[in-house]
C-alpha cells in the first residue's frame, strides 16, 4: 500500500493531528546572522537572518529538534520547514538558486524524524507534508486577470515556481503537499496546477495535495 493510500485509509478510521508553527519556535532559539549563514555562507552578499528556510541548510538540527518536539506532543503529520521557499520567496536573499536543495534538504530532515518516531510506535504512523505557501507574490493585484502580458509574474511562472518547490520535496521523500495559508485565489490553483506539472507526474504515481485556505468577505483568501 502506498503512502496515500494509506493516509486516505487513515483519514477514514481517525481525525490527524497536524504539528503546528514553526517560525514562531525558531525565534525561540534566539538565532544571529552568524547563526543563519553558517560557515557555507558566511560570505553571502545579502543578510541571511529571517530566512527560516535556509536553516534546513544551515542549522539542521534546529529544524529537527521543533519536528521532534510536535511528534513528542503527537503529531501525525508535521509540516516541512519550506513556508517560503519558492525562487519568489528566496529571490529576497540572493538564495533563490538554492530552491531545490533546501526543499530537498527539509523533507529528508522532516522524513528522519517521522521514521524515527514510527518506528518506536509502529502503531501510529507518522507522515510528512511538504509545505508551499503563498509566496510574496499576488496574481490577482498585479493587473487584469486578462493580461498576462502584462504581470510582472505570470500564473504560468508562479505555477512552474511551485512545480521547482515540490521536485525538492518529491525527491526528499514527503508523502503529500500542503499548499497553506493561500490569500490569493489565483495563487492557490497555480499551486495547484504545480502538482499537475509534467515533471511531477514522472517522479510520483500519486501525490496527495491539501489546500488551506479561509474565505473572506473581501476579494482575498487567507
Amino acid at each position: 500500500m502506498g503512502k496515500t493510500e494509506e493516509i486516505e485509509r487513515l483519514l477514514n478510521e481517525k481525525v490527524f493531528v497536524l504539528d503546528g508553527a514553526m517560525g514562531s519556535l525558531i525565534q525561540g532559539y534566539k538565532l544571529t546572522e552568524a547563526d543563519y549563514r553558517g560557515d557555507r555562507f558566511a560570505g553571502h552578499g545579502v543578510n541571511l537572518k529571517g530566512n527560516n528556510d535556509i536553516l534546513c541548510i544551515t542549522q539542521p538540527q534546529v529544524i529537527a529538534e521543533i519536528h521532534s518536539l510536535y511528534l513528542e506532543a503527537g503529531a501525525d503529520i508535521i509540516e516541512t520547514n519550506t513556508f517560503n521557499a519558492t525562487r519568489f520567496g528566496q529571490a529576497d536573499y540572493g538564495t533563490q538558486h538554492l530552491v531545490y536543495e533546501i526543499n530537498l534538504k527539509a523533507a529528508q530532515i522532516a522524513k528522519k524524524a517521522c521514521e524515527e518516531y514510527t518506528e518506536r510506535n509502529p502503531g501510529k504512523p507518522r507522515f510528512v507534508a511538504g509545505s508551499a505557501g503563498p509566496t510574496n507574490k499576488m496574481l490577482s493585484l498585479m493587473s487584469d486577470e486578462r493580461n498576462a502580458s502584462g504581470k510582472k509574474v505570470t500564473f504560468t511562472d508562479m505555477a512552474e515556481a511551485y512545480a521547482e518547490q515540490y521536485r525538492g520535496l518529491i525527491d526528499g521523500g514527503v508523502d503529500l503537499i500542503m499548499i497553506e495559508t493561500i490569500f490569493d485565489g489565483l495563487n492557490a490553483k497555480a499551486a495547484v496546477f504545480g502538482v499537475l506539472n509534467p515533471a511531477i507526474e514522472t517522479l510520483v504515481d500519486l501525490l496527495l495535495a491539501i489546500v488551506q485556505l479561509t474565505i473572506e468577505s473581501f476579494p482575498v483568501t487567507l
